[in-house]
Order: structure tokens, then sequence, then C-alpha cells
């Protein structure tokens, strides 16, 4: 389904506003007014929510579980343990949180069939990396190791993320066969932010092409990178930018699903690329007609179905 005038016209009036407003000095009003929203938005009743922390140094991670009140889910054999996914949301490393997230990690989770673990990991510029993914790390090697959180079999936790939570999970699989104590079987990266330069200067078309009209902006990432970073050489830290690993062979299982009008395709596209040319078992779809963030949308979008279509598909390999 094609992007309508009317999906067009909202689309550029937000593009505009993204342009036009400085996020470094606008941040914690757009987390206050997440915050506001999620607090508007209903529990679902079908699902039990739980809430735990993971000690990372001397500070807690607040992470949410996700848990169906029927049971647990089923595994992809007879008296397996469940799938669970370890969600780490977008935001651009500046905004987003397990609140903000509520709502599509209880759809994400009623659609795939899967306990889902969302990770509220430490945000910039407050905190600047490497605080973001050594959050994330510690709760995926919380349950890896089988260390409290939930008694999973680590053969059925896939890590998965959108957008800067893309980018995470992306982080978190490298750093993971860099430490050498556990390695996810498969990532889902939706629309991930994988390189290291979103400005004018960026090897990749769709950052001039859908870096203007289409919700995020080119300036907008850009902006946010500048706010993660903590020092100029981050940016050549592959868990800053995974594009930057000299070597990626040894990588998960990996979905990377795009969208069409999105700035952050092709750079998510190549990402998939170079991990097939390392060696790993890979696959990329582009979302036609698609913009970024469309996960944030109701189930009932045909985007969002296509897109619970393709996780399933790839979890049930």
């Amino acid at each position: 389904m094609a992007i309508n005038k009317a999906m067009r016209a909202a689309l550029k009036t937000i593009a505009y506003f993204n342009l036009n407003v400085d996020i470094k000095k606008t941040y914690k009003v757009e987390r206050q007014f997440e915050n506001i929203s999620a607090r508007l938005s209903p529990m679902p009743p079908e699902f039990s929510i739980w809430d735990h922390t993971v000690m990372v140094g001397d500070h807690e991670v607040p992470v949410r579980v996700f848990l169906p009140r029927k049971g647990m889910p089923k595994g992809n054999s007879p008296g397996s343990s469940p799938r669970l996914l370890l969600f780490f949301h977008g935001g651009g490393w500046v905004l987003g949180s397990i609140d903000s997230y509520t709502k599509m990690c209880v759809h994400l989770a009623a659609a795939v069939s899967a306990i889902v673990v969302s990770v509220d990991y430490r945000l910039a510029p407050e905190y600047k990396f490497p605080a973001a993914p050594e959050d994330c790390y510690a709760a995926a090697r919380e349950l890896f190791l089988r260390k409290g959180l939930l008694n999973v079999d680590p053969k059925n936790i896939t890590i998965m993320g959108d957008s800067a939570g893309g980018n995470l999970a992306a982080a978190v699989s490298l750093m993971a066969r860099d430490r050498g104590e556990f390695l996810p079987p498969a990532q889902i990266l939706l629309y991930p932010a994988t390189a290291n330069d979103h400005s004018e200067n960026s090897p990749f078309e769709s950052i001039r092409t859908n870096g203007c009209d289409y919700l995020l902006t080119s300036k907008r990432v850009q902006d946010m990178i500048e706010l993660y970073k903590g020092s100029p050489a981050d940016a050549q830290n592959p868990y800053f930018a995974p594009l930057e690993a000299k070597d990626l062979s040894g990588q998960p299982r990996t979905l990377i699903i795009t969208a069409e009008y999105c700035p952050l395709r092709d750079e998510g596209e190549f990402y998939g690329k170079r991990l097939e040319e390392a060696g790993n078992e890979v696959q990329v779809y582009r979302m036609k007609d698609a913009f970024h963030a469309y996960m944030m949308l109701s189930p009932r979008f045909v985007h969002v179905k296509r897109t619970y279509e393709l996780i399933n598909n790839f979890l049930a390999q």
C-alpha cells in the first residue's frame, strides 16, 4: 500500500519540525511528552507485566518482562523452552523508554507468541557511549548465563531492536563474540543505525533522498549521534557504529528489515551485505512504501502485519 497524500503531508510536516527543532535543546521536553503519552495509555489486560532490575557496576538497569496471563509461551518444539525476545528500544539513544515502548512490546509478544524483555538502558546526553551498549550487554548476559532473570534456554533467545535499538542489538552481538561469555543464536534489526556519519558526506544515498521529507531526518540522526558520542574516537568504535567493525565473522543468524522511505535504509542493508560477506546467515528485507518507526503503528497496518510474518518465519527456521 503506497503512502497516500494525507500521510505524505503528515510525514513532511513532522520532518519539517525535526529539521527546524534542535534536539540538543528540546530532548528533555520531548522525553516528558513521551512519558505523559505512555502514562495515558492503558496497560493491556491480557498480559502480565513484571518489572525487574539488572545490576551494571554500581547502578541498576530497569527491564520489563511481558508474559501472557494464560501462561508461558511455548517453544518451537513440544516440551522446549519458550521463545524470548530481548528488546532494545529506539529513540536515537536520547529518547524512548520501556514505558513508551510498552504497547509495541505487548503487540510483539502476542504476534510472535514469545516472552519479551525490554531494557531501559541509560540515555544520552546524560550518559554517553558506551553506557547504553554496556547496559544492554548486561541484560543479555543475565539472560544467556541464566543469572536469575528468567530460566529460558539460551538457544531460544533472540536479541532485537529498532533504529537505535537495532544499533544496540548489533553492538551486543559484537561484544558477545569479542568477550566470549555467550553468543546470541539470532538477532533481528529493524531499520537499524549502523554508520557513524549521517551528514551530506555520507556514502549512503538514502541519507540524502529520504533525509528531509519522511518523518525522521538525517539532520536529527546526526544531532542525536553527536549527543550520544562521548569523544571523537567513539565514531570508529564498532560498538558505536557496527559498520566500523573490520571483522564481522561469528555473528548470529540475522534478519534485517529496512523501510523504503527511511534515511537509514541503505546503511542497514549494507550491514547485511557485510555480515553475509563475512560468512554469516543473513536475510535482508526492504519494506516497500514504509517509513522509519512504522512498527509503532497499530498491528492492523499492512507493514506491521508483514513484519510480524517475517519475524515468525525467521524464528521458526
